[in-house]
């Protein structure tokens, strides 16, 4: 479903917040694909309800692999605000920590947490985030993909 772009309802260009616990990997790598993808098409943010020190290592490479430097990304703290200015929020296993707006799209995606998991298992997820990131921008930007 595109974003509507009622003026004073949503952004002229749609923002996408992805949310997983320690936003060190998921939504790290989800991030990184809609950035990589939709260039200044889409506003893109991640973060997380309990971030780490730093991305996941495995994430950086698997990545890396596909031509998507994760390198410099940082983990951030979820916050109220960076949900109240997304479009839409993708979780991926924050549980109940994520505030609910009315009027935001939300959606879950059920992914491995790749936290303590080795780049062999690191690609699988990393592909099939890739493939639900397609899926969404196709849904945002219908006549653009």
């Amino acid at each position: 479903m595109p974003v509507d772009n009622a003026p004073g309802t949503q952004h002229p260009t749609p923002a996408v917040l992805f949310v997983c616990v320690h936003n060190a990997g998921r939504s790290q790598m989800a991030a990184a694909f809609l950035a990589h993808l939709a260039g200044d098409r889409v506003e893109v943010r991640s973060a997380g309800s309990a971030p780490a020190d730093a991305v996941n290592p495995a994430a950086v490479e698997a990545m890396r692999e596909v031509g998507v430097d994760l390198s410099a990304a940082t983990p951030t703290r979820l916050t109220t605000r960076a949900v109240e200015t997304s479009d839409v929020v993708v979780t991926m296993g924050c549980g109940d920590a994520c505030p609910v707006f009315p009027g935001k799209r939300y959606l879950d995606w059920a992914l491995d947490d790749p936290a303590g998991q080795g780049v062999a298992a690191v690609r699988l997820i990393r592909d099939r985030i890739e493939a639900l990131v397609r899926e969404l921008l196709d849904e945002l930007l219908p006549e653009q993909s």
